[in-house]
Formats: C-alpha cells, sequence, structure tokens
C-alpha cells in the first residue's frame, strides 16, 4: 500500500536480458534474466545517475517493487524521498539474481554462476543502452546482508565500473557470521544421507522450515566461496563431516573472499570511489556488526573516506535506513 497518496509515481519498467554469460550454468539457472527499472516522474532517465539494487539472501531484485503491506517499497520510498527533496533523482535497477540455492554473493564463481560479470557488462549495458543512465562516474549499487556483501567487494573488485557503494549490513568477518552455522549444517546432511539429498527435498517441498533455510544458505555461500566442479552443485563444506573442525586449506579459500582480509589489497580501489557507505545494526543476530567494526577500523587506519553508522536494531526490517543510504548515494554519483 502506498504510505503517501498525494506523491506523482515514477515509473516501473520491465526489462529481460538475455543473458550469453549466464548460459549453461552449473546450477542450470535460466540464462534470461528480468530486470525492474524505476525511473523518476518527469525524467526519461537520460542523464542521471544509476543505483542497483542488490538484494538480500532468498530474494531476487523484482521484490524490492513488489507491494507491501505498512510500508513502502523500494519505488515508493524513492518517490517520497526526491519529492521531499531529501533525494536527487536517480534510475534505480532492480537485477534478479536468484539462483538455484535460493540467492546471490554477486560474485563470480564456477559453481554459482559468472554474476559479477553480468551485473558489470550485459546487465549494465542493456539498462544504460535502454535509458541512457549511468556511465562512468554515475554508478553506484547499494544492498543489504548479501546484498551488502556484494556492494562492498564489487566496490573493491569493480571501481573501474562502480563510483559509488552502500553496504548495509553486510556479511563479513566470516568466522562469526558462517562458521555457527556449520554444525546445523551437518546435521541437515546427517538427516538427509546427502547435500543433494536435502537440496532435491528442498527444491520438492511443499513446505520449508526456517532451519532449512539456514542451512540451505550455508551450502549456497559453499559453492560460491569455495566451489568444487566435482561436487553437486560445487558444494563442500570447509568442515570435518563428523567432528566439524576446519579444514584449514578450504577455509582459506573462504576467507579470501571476507571483505575485511580483502579490504588489505584493495584500499586504492576504495580511495577511487565518490562515496563509501557502511553501516550495520549493533545487536545484528548473525554478528556481522563485529565485522563491520573491523572494517571501518581498517578503512580509517588506510585513509579511507567513508561514512560509518551504527543504529540501534538487528538484522531484519530495516529498509526505513535507506532513507539515509539512498540520497547519499544520489548525492555523490550527481556531482
Amino acid at each position: 500500500m502506498l504510505a503517501r497518496h498525494d506523491i506523482p509515481q515514477g515509473t516501473l519498467h520491465r526489462l529481460t536480458v538475455e543473458s550469453a554469460i549466464l548460459h549453461d550454468n552449473m546450477l542450470g539457472d535460466p540464462a534470461n534474466r528480468t530486470v525492474m527499472v524505476y525511473v523518476p516522474h518527469g525524467h526519461s532517465g537520460q542523464d542521471l545517475p544509476l543505483i542497483v539494487d542488490l538484494v538480500g539472501y532468498t530474494a531476487g531484485g523484482p521484490a524490492h517493487t513488489n507491494w507491501k503491506n505498512f510500508g513502502e517499497n523500494v519505488p515508493e520510498r524513492v518517490d517520497r524521498l526526491i519529492h521531499d527533496g531529501e533525494m536527487l533523482p536517480a534510475v534505480v535497477a532492480f537485477p534478479d539474481c536468484f539462483t538455484r540455492l535460493g540467492g546471490n554473493q554477486y560474485i563470480d564463481s564456477k559453481a554459482m554462476g559468472p554474476w559479477a560479470t553480468f551485473l558489470t557488462t550485459e546487465m549494465l549495458a542493456t539498462v544504460e543502452g535502454k535509458f541512457g543512465c549511468g556511465g562512468f562516474g554515475k554508478r553506484g549499487l547499494f544492498g543489504k546482508s548479501s546484498g551488502g556483501y556484494g556492494s562492498i567487494v564489487h566496490a573493491m573488485l569493480h571501481a573501474n565500473v562502480w563510483s559509488a557503494a552502500a553496504c548495509l549490513s553486510g556479511d563479513m568477518a566470516f568466522e562469526l557470521c558462517y562458521l555457527p552455522e556449520m554444525p546445523s549444517a551437518l546435521r541437515a546432511v546427517q538427516r538427509k544421507g546427502s547435500i543433494e539429498a536435502f537440496v532435491t527435498d528442498f527444491e520438492t517441498g511443499p513446505k520449508f522450515s526456517g532451519a532449512a533455510f539456514h542451512d540451505l544458505m550455508t551450502f549456497a555461500m559453499a559453492a560460491t566461496y569455495d566451489p568444487a566442479p566435482e561436487a553437486f552443485c560445487g558444494i563442500r563444506l570447509p568442515v570435518d563431516p563428523e567432528t566439524c573442525e576446519v579444514n584449514a586449506e578450504l577455509w582459506a579459500n573462504w576467507l579470501k573472499w571476507d571483505p575485511v582480509v580483502m579490504a588489505d589489497d584493495h584500499t586504492d580501489a576504495l580511495k577511487s570511489l565518490k562515496g563509501l557507505w557502511l553501516e550495520c545494526g549493533n545487536v545484528d543476530q548473525y554478528n556481522l556488526v563485529y565485522g563491520a567494526r573491523r572494517l571501518h577500523r581498517k578503512l580509517e587506519a588506510a585513509g579511507v573516506a567513508h561514512v560509518y553508522e551504527e543504529f540501534d536494531d538487528n538484522h531484519s526490517s530495516v529498509d526505513y535506513r535507506m532513507d539515509l543510504s539512498l540520497p547519499y548515494l544520489a548525492k555523490v554519483l550527481s556531482v
């Protein structure tokens, strides 16, 4: 429902990217991808900044354009912010990057697929070609949770594409957010007999428990950070299946993708950005605030300009925080 009925509404466009890059991926996911694109009221999109929404695990970008009870979806939020003079006009793209394993971390993976390449080439070319928005110096991205992870990693690895990023409660400090999930994942495998049996049973449905979603997420992270091409869906866990002891060699493959670790080698890229926003709730139930604090300290020590905010809340239902990060991105990208 609309929180404000007196505000002119922007236009939502539905595009389809017929991807060659995602074709024949290991998970068998569709290569043709929907991208919903919001264009502000009174604008064609021409010469406006482009902000890309990377959604969290279990969602796809178009979900952020759906009707929402007792609140606003993202286009409605942007309508309000622009109308009230709190945000400069910007085009916002919502790409569908959902996968068989329930989500995406938005990096290239032999198991999950070349998602970073897709986003920085085919997706951008389609949106910018249609609306004349974005272009070098005027592209940014934001996301929460897995989307926050994708945003900060893209800022490090693809600063030649993106000029600003907002990481909202993003995955980092892997030993705190992922290792605690390993015992549950092992129990899930034990109950079902194998990872393949767990995944295929999950897909059969018809109902899923919250715990099953968490276990599927752990398997998705394994396929993302340490894909094993010979394994089912590329999934192997970095722990001993009987004792849950960490396999140092496999775990090192995960840690290479931890933003707290990656920052050491990518400070120059982060310094090149027009803007960098980092935030997390101070009682985040997945322990992500500790990773955010570690990354904030590293950025400060390296002289990387950024905005860092902690807020009094946890990981859930914090879309209201976009009222701060989205205007920030639009402002820095409009200069």
